[in-house]
């Protein structure tokens, strides 16, 4: 199949379209726009910028993607938003491009869901997997890694990082950053709830693997000892399960801090 273009889009004779890639009515796509081989704009959807998407992406009606970012510091900078292979950007979503204090680029990788109404701001780096629930928010400068769902209405405080397979329920104001593989309970005052267990057996660990990871996240994330000694028995426990250990770099690594466990809080 050849690209089509319903005759009430506009779209720039500098856009670059790739095969079988369908235009919908009233869409907007200007001249530096890159849309892979089968990419879908349903219809209404604006791309703007330096935007490239990859291969059999679904746009929806009324997504904004690649105008300028909602940042005061933004001054017309040459950035850009890079999206990979088969996401689905549902209704009113908004992606915005990076800028020249984080790096240029804004980025996502394959296979993600991002429901109405969802924001990506500007400098976000987004793995695959991934799904941001009706309304979920990013701010400036997040890293969210491969897998990790964030509940409907939730925000996300910028510069944080979102671990792989990290749940977060919905209605959340996430300040510190969520260990991967942990479950983080909704609402007011959110904090970690213990492992996203149906997230973890979707992945097939099997039950002796995640026993362990419990024993690591209790270790890093329920003891009161200083975190060099939580480190020190949380890494002769986890030698060898790539799961544990990667728990451990996480929070090893973290900036900005971690959720605690909901319990913990004061």
């Amino acid at each position: 199949m050849t690209t089509v273009i319903h005759p009430t889009a506009v779209v720039s004779e500098q856009a670059q379209l790739g095969e079988n890639v369908s235009i919908g009515p009233y869409c907007v796509v200007d001249k530096d726009v890159c849309i892979g081989d089968d990419s879908k704009l349903i219809s209404h959807v604006v791309i703007s910028g330096q935007t490239t998407l990859g291969k059999k992406n679904r746009v929806f009606p009324f997504a904004s993607i690649g105008h300028e970012p909602q940042d005061l510091k933004y001054h017309g900078e040459a950035s850009q938003v890079v999206i990979g292979d088969d996401n689905t950007i549902r209704e009113n979503v908004t992606i915005n491009p990076g800028t020249e204090g984080g790096g240029m680029l804004t980025q996502l990788g394959n296979n993600n869901l991002l429901m109405a109404y969802s924001h990506v701001a500007h400098d976000c780096v987004l793995g695959s997997d991934i799904v941001m629930a009706n309304c979920a928010t990013l701010a400036g400068h997040v890293s969210v890694d491969d897998g990790a769902i964030i509940g409907g209405m939730s925000a996300i405080h910028q510069f944080l990082r979102i671990g792989r397979y990290a749940m977060i329920g919905g209605m959340s104001g996430i300040v510190k950053d969520v260990p991967p593989f942990c479950l983080t309970a909704g609402g007011y005052r959110p904090g970690l709830a213990g492992l996203n267990l149906v997230g973890l057996k979707r992945q097939g660990l099997g039950l002796e693997r995640i026993r362990l990871l419990k024993e690591v996240y209790r270790i890093l994330l329920q003891s009161n000892d200083s975190l060099d000694q939580r480190l020190a028995e949380a890494n002769v426990l986890a030698e060898g399960d790539d799961y544990a250990e990667h728990l451990i770099e996480f929070v090893s690594t973290s900036k900005k801090g971690l959720t605690v466990h909901r319990r913990d809080q004061s």
